[in-house]
């Protein structure tokens, strides 16, 4: 019996189905067009992250020692799971099996609750190394447990997967400036503040000056410069589930034009991609990848090329 129709699993795979349809709509309709198999290991490995990031993001009336000794449980209860193959926690259950079906590493997966840990006990990141490690935990590490359940091609798959992971990243942050900023949380480098000649207190008094546009395009410039990276292992994993990685990476990569096309001003509001743009995105990729798969170019997602920049400025 498949491993999602068990009587002991399936209550916990529907919990990480609904708990994905929930959080992500248009998450669920790309994962909905996956081989059933895939579908719901990445319902469970979904459900694993997104709670994982409710933690941080949904901290209720915790305070912060209490959120680390949750996180701590989170930890333990993973390093249980390793080693028995189960779990009676209502999202591992369905995460363990997954993990040890497609051989997923426990590092991964620690990997993500160290992000989380850290998101609860820092509010601002000194260098661009210091923010590369935060991305690279809470969604680095997502991409290199998705390629393992995707299937892979190429073991060079890995290390796309994980630039596209950090790309998506730093789209969130440059999306979210004005929110984490009314939370008194400043994700962007503070030493690359200081070289644009900015501070702390233009991000707060919401100074959209030139320097602040030059920031900004250095920061934009960086992550399509991820994304571009990124876009060339895409055609390493198997073909029947390229086109949610293709549509993924599109949609991401449309919120940061959407930045670019309102001048770079990261005080405007929030800016998305909407919904029924999502669905055509997500079905244009499944013409291309699984209908006219001759079609499809690396080179589609940019035409614009971009210095790959990490540390320097």
């Amino acid at each position: 019996m498949k491993f999602w129709l068990k009587s002991e699993n399936k209550p916990a795979f529907e919990f990480a189905r609904l708990s994905t349809k929930h959080y992500s709509k248009s998450f669920y309709i790309s994962a909905k067009m996956l081989p059933k198999e895939t579908r719901w290991a990445t319902y469970a490995l979904y459900g694993f992250c997104r709670y994982a990031d409710n933690l941080i993001d949904n901290p209720r009336s915790r305070s912060v020692e209490e959120l680390l000794e949750e996180v701590k449980f989170v930890k333990w209860e993973l390093g249980r799971a390793y080693k028995t193959g189960e779990s009676e926690h209502p999202i591992i259950q369905s995460f363990i099996i997954v993990a040890k079906k497609y051989d997923i590493p426990i590092k991964y997966p620690l990997e993500l609750i160290e992000g989380v840990q850290m998101d609860i006990q820092k509010s601002r990141y000194e260098s661009y190394d210091e923010l590369h490690l935060f991305a690279y935990r809470v969604a680095g590490v997502v991409g290199l447990m998705m390629t393992h359940v995707l299937g892979y091609k190429d073991e060079r798959a890995f290390e796309y997967a994980e630039k596209l992971g950090i790309a998506m990243q730093l789209t969130n942050i440059l999306r979210d400036i004005q929110e984490d900023k009314n939370m008194d949380r400043i994700y962007l480098p503070l030493q690359e503040l200081r070289t644009f000649g900015l501070s702390e207190d233009d991000i707060f008094n919401e100074n959209m000056s030139e320097k602040m546009h030059q920031f900004m395009e250095f920061q934009v410039n960086r992550a399509h410069a991820y994304y571009d990276e990124a876009n060339k292992g895409i055609l390493m994993l198997e073909r029947k589930s390229q086109f949610a990685i293709y549509s993924s990476s599109k949609i991401y990569h449309g919120i940061l034009r959407k930045i670019e096309a309102r001048g770079l001003n990261p005080f405007e509001g929030r800016v998305f991609v909407p919904q029924i743009k999502k669905i055509g995105i997500l079905i244009q990729q499944i013409i291309k990848t699984r209908l006219v798969p001759s079609f499809i170019k690396t080179s589609q997602f940019s035409n614009k090329k971009y210095k790959f920049a990490k540390n320097t400025v």
